[in-house]
């Protein structure tokens, strides 16, 4: 349920969003009078470039507005206002720049898609699609805005899946090594952590270093000494998570980064680590809680079938989304599923009818994995686009299960190839980072 999960993370973020159409627009009016101010009016300006695009001063103002109100909820001291205001463009130049790596990797989200993930996030939320609309819009976010920020977050989950997730490789020796340290540290464990990170440029210089260390020193005394974590975060953080007081909820230890899972290896609840690094930055970790770490739990399997049009040199994603769209309209005018997955799908599955048999969370990549957990048996699912194509899919039983020696073996590999994702992710974003055009001009008048 990754990108559900992201799905709501935005949703929480933008339901705050202030009025991006502009301060102009949303000031009261004023009576019309026979004669001109004086003195000119600004109705916007560019306080961003990023690449081959811009962030203005009406757009910066709406998500600092939502970034306050999201701090006030969560009853944290706002940092300065213009740390504050530094921090949000930051985060508006960093999520820029991955849609603009999005485009270029040839990344789309057409509306049929944008639909269907709006009712999911509306689902989540325990809403109609309406219900939803009319509490964005009560909260002062125009309609289409907030359906291309969802659009933005589709864009930029696939290009992560593309260009970090696609690429994670484990090895049985990893494996291996993994279970033998598991034993000690204990199974099942969650922490609910919460972290300061202060980003590494690429390429930086022993001096630049040695610099950032000092100040993630400086902050990390801070904490220690008392100050409150999430108003550091705030202030400090470079991390997307930051204006939510650097939160990460409650994580599964082995799953975290290693540099994470080994600073709060001996810290009890309320303290704070020292300063570690990892090669994209300095990291601070607050321990909050721990739960759990007895007995591995059972985990539910699902058997599921699918079918599959690949996207190839010879069938382009235009085609390959047309073909799957026929057969899914076939489909519900109630053709049979195994017999269209025979004649239709491209993967090695097709000749049982498309079954894939009983599938453990995680054994299929991240967006195949949502579609199916938020499936009821029997339930046909919407077109679904992977790195591998288009599917549709259908979920014929469920049933809970006993964690095996071998189900340890692929627990551990998941545990793994999450770890090295979020590693893996953190690069992958510093670097699209540090290779964008930006030129911040917040002091220009």
């Amino acid at each position: 349920m990754k990108m559900l999960n992201r799905f709501k993370t935005a949703l929480a973020a933008l339901a705050l969003l202030g009025l991006v159409i502009g301060a102009v627009q949303a000031a009261p009016a004023t009576p019309t009078t026979n004669h001109r101010s004086s003195q000119p009016q600004t109705l916007d300006r560019i306080v961003a470039v990023v690449n081959d695009g811009v962030i203005t001063q009406n757009q910066l103002n709406a998500r600092v507005r939502s970034a306050t109100m999201q701090l006030h909820r969560q009853k944290v001291q706002l940092p300065p206002a213009d740390i504050l205001r530094q921090q949000v463009l930051d985060q508006m130049v960093t999520e820029r720049a991955q849609v603009q790596a999005a485009k270029e990797a040839g990344i789309q989200v057409d509306d049929a898609e944008l639909e269907q993930a709006l009712i999911r996030v509306a689902a989540n939320q325990k809403m109609t699609p309406q219900q939803m609309r009319q509490t964005v819009e009560k909260d002062g976010v125009t309609w289409p805005e907030f359906r291309e920020e969802i659009r933005n977050q589709m864009m930029i989950a696939r290009v992560r899946e593309r260009e970090v997730d696609a690429k994670i490789n484990v090895s049985p020796g990893e494996v291996d090594n993994f279970l033998a340290n598991q034993g000690a540290a204990g199974a099942g464990e969650e922490v609910h952590i919460a972290h300061i990170v202060i980003r590494i440029p690429e390429g930086a210089s022993p001096e630049t270093l040695n610099k950032l260390r000092m100040k993630a020193v400086s902050i990390d005394e801070q904490a220690r000494a008392g100050r409150d974590f999430a108003q550091l975060a705030a202030t400090y953080s470079e991390s997307n998570d930051a204006l939510q007081g650097g939160d990460l909820g409650f994580r599964p230890v082995d799953s975290l980064p290693q540099v994470m899972s080994s600073a709060i290896a001996n810290l009890k609840p309320g303290q704070v680590s020292d300063v570690v690094r990892s090669p994209s930055g300095f990291h601070i970790v607050k321990l909050i809680a721990r739960k759990g770490g007895s007995a591995l739990p059972q985990v539910q399997q699902t058997h599921a079938r699918h079918i599959l049009i690949k996207v190839t040199e010879v069938t382009s994603e235009a085609e390959a989304r047309q073909k799957i769209g026929q057969v899914h309209s076939r489909l519900k005018s109630g053709e049979d599923f195994a017999a269209l997955a025979k004649l239709y799908s491209q993967d090695g599955s097709a000749q049982k009818g498309g079954d894939l048999g009983w599938l453990y969370p995680g054994d299929t990549v991240p967006a195949f994995d949502q579609a199916m957990n938020a499936l009821k048996v029997g339930e046909i699912s919407n077109p679904v686009q992977t790195q591998f194509g288009f599917h549709i899919i259908q979920v014929l039983e469920r049933r809970t299960t006993d964690v095996s020696q071998e189900r340890q073996r692929q627990r551990a590999t998941m545990a793994l190839r999450q770890r090295k994702m979020e590693e893996a992710n953190q690069e992958w974003v510093r670097q699209v980072r540090d290779r964008a055009y930006v030129e911040i001009r917040l002091d220009d008048q």
